[in-house]
């Protein structure tokens, strides 16, 4: 029987369990994945039961589950199932006084995240943040980011995403080419950065440092330096940038594309699209909100032969161990 297409899109879904109505929505669509938030998760049991249904419904085994588990409050799986985190802000002060300490607390909580989440059937975490604090950085992003010096924020990345490939778990890398200079909430806003490539070039560094064909994520932000009308996710310069300069070989979604970034942009389903043309590899879709699942199904296609290719680099990666 010929393998069915798969949509370069991941969906969230609205409860705890799937409803008949995503079911069925799920097996015509066949989306690359799911995403899971607060609202989907109760404890092991149910977590584990959901992710095995998606599975089961849209036929493949191997179907990536994702969540944001990075500390802090963005935290998804909460105690007393699962283990709290601080967050990721607090390894970059340790660094500063004891590197070795601070590498080998990064390490616990890499370890812990890959234990905890792959036994619930979640394969796919988004961290870490390579995005570079300074001054004026939202409070949004602030304590995500490791530090405000981008030689540490890279050796701590480096480590997370090490350590999650060792253990099983698909790092996201995010959020490219980074939000250290969003001074606006890309939850409800569009960032807008007008300092200069040379200024940029200290933001971009951490990501120029991975190698490894991970997945990554990218930012709703402009950056004039580059595209003055058009924010990362949506901009195949930026992404064209990403790719030639930065050097970015992996896996790339965008950040949820039903935030308050791209409002004006269009519809969430006409910037999935966009996204997608823009170079996207695959998008995600967040809120469960079924209207805009079914219109957004309707915008986006088909994985590439490239994304396909890279999907399966990340993914022998993983299964090598890093």
């Amino acid at each position: 029987m010929r393998q069915k297409k798969i949509k370069a899109v991941f969906f969230g879904c609205a409860g705890v369990s799937l409803t008949p109505q995503e079911k069925a929505f799920f097996k015509e669509v066949n989306p690359l994945g799911l995403i899971l938030f607060d609202r989907n998760i109760q404890n092991p049991q149910q977590v584990k039961a959901l992710t095995a249904s998606f599975r089961e419904c849209i036929g493949r085994a191997n179907a990536p589950v994702l969540v944001d588990q990075e500390g802090g409050r963005v935290t998804r799986l909460w105690p007393p199932y699962w283990t709290a985190f601080g967050w990721a802000r607090t390894f970059g002060d340790i660094y500063e006084d004891t590197p070795q300490k601070a590498l080998k607390l990064l390490e616990t909580q890499a370890k812990t995240f890959a234990k905890e989440l792959l036994a619930v059937g979640i394969d796919v975490d988004c961290w870490p943040c390579l995005d570079v604090a300074n001054a004026q950085t939202h409070d949004i992003m602030a304590k995500r980011c490791f530090s405000d010096q981008a030689d540490i924020v890279a050796v701590l990345a480096q480590q997370a995403i090490n350590v999650s490939l060792k253990n099983g778990l698909m790092p996201v890398m995010k959020h490219i080419p980074g939000y250290g200079r969003a001074c606006v909430d890309p939850h409800r806003d569009l960032p807008v950065v007008r300092d200069g490539l040379e200024v940029l070039a200290f933001d971009f560094k951490p990501f120029q440092t991975i190698s490894k064909p991970i997945w990554g994520m990218t930012a709703h932000m402009i950056y004039e330096a580059l595209d003055k009308v058009r924010p990362a996710t949506l901009s195949p310069i930026v992404l064209s940038y990403i790719r030639q300069q930065i050097g970015f070989q992996g896996f790339l979604i965008s950040d949820d594309i039903s935030m308050g970034a791209l409002k004006n942009y269009g519809t969430v389903a006409e910037v999935s699209r966009l996204s997608i043309e823009a170079g996207c590899d695959a998008v995600l879709h967040c809120n469960g909100i079924f209207s805009q699942m079914q219109e957004v199904a309707c915008h986006v296609p088909n994985l590439t032969p490239a994304a396909l290719m890279r999907l399966q680099q990340a993914e022998e990666l993983r299964n090598n161990n890093g």
